[in-house]
């Protein structure tokens, strides 16, 4: 499993969930990886792998520029770290009664963290001239979602800036990719506020993916994987598109099997 050998990486928000699983995925697959987050657990995840931490809060532009510096080569970049603007218990966000400071706040980490890494990026691969971004949008940022519409809007725009990265990255001469990845109910640690531990939990996790054709969960180890084909050569043609990993929930109507 080298798929890729010789690189390094750098995943944001990577101390548990998706970034967790996508930072061992591809050290797995022979990447030198760099673990970051606001979050001090990402150190054991990075003692795991062999890789190495380095803390980034990725709404600071001196976060950034000191994670770069400490790089000697940048091929690959997942902008993976992102919130729903709920953390705190606070909520809903719905576009009515959301306030400024609560809407500026998700957008500070899902869409100024998503444009500072690109930007950041594409300066640290210049040199060589290739590599890839990959960017972790949501299904929540191709459809609306009344109580949560400001994580809506920052997945939104998460996926369009993708597609103006790869294109100037395009213009530019340079081999650098950017694609986004929109997963769907993916079971993490973000989900665990609305699942909870009682006896009801089988049932609460039924009626959340009901409307899901396949009518389960993903995992974060699915995301990983689509993470590795877009981080590897063997998605070299492939720039300004985005991957939906949804169980089929965008594909229309909801199949219900066995109904």
């Amino acid at each position: 499993m080298t798929r890729l050998a010789n690189k390094t990486a750098l995943v944001t928000g990577a101390a548990r969930g998706i970034g967790a699983a996508i930072a061992r995925r591809f050290a797995a697959e022979g990447a030198s990886v760099w673990v970051t987050d606001i979050d001090p657990a990402g150190a054991a995840i990075a003692a795991e792998i062999g890789g190495r931490f380095h803390r980034l809060d990725v709404r600071a532009e001196a976060d950034w520029a000191a994670a770069m510096a400490a790089l000697d080569r940048l091929d690959i970049l997942v902008n993976n770290a992102g919130v729903t603007g709920f953390e705190g218990g606070t909520g809903p966000h719905d576009p009515e009664h959301a306030s400024l400071a609560d809407w500026r706040a998700v957008h500070a980490v899902n869409l100024d963290g998503t444009f500072l890494g690109c930007r950041a990026a594409i300066a640290a691969m210049r040199p060589q001239g290739s590599g890839s971004i990959i960017n972790i949008s949501s299904r929540s940022g191709l459809v609306g979602i009344p109580g949560a519409a400001a994580y809506a809007a920052s997945k939104a725009a998460v996926r369009n800036h993708s597609k103006s990265v790869a294109l100037w990255c395009a213009q530019t001469g340079l081999a650098v990719r950017c694609n986004s990845i929109h997963p769907a109910a993916i079971l993490t640690p973000m989900w665990e506020a609305m699942l909870g531990d009682g006896p009801d939990r089988a049932d609460r996790m039924a009626a959340l993916v009901a409307d899901t054709p396949l009518q389960r969960f993903g995992t974060a180890d699915e995301v990983a994987a689509m993470a590795v084909y877009l981080a590897s050569d063997e998605s070299a043609y492939v720039t300004g598109s985005e991957f939906h990993i949804d169980g089929g929930l965008l594909a229309g109507s909801a199949a219900s099997p066995g109904r």
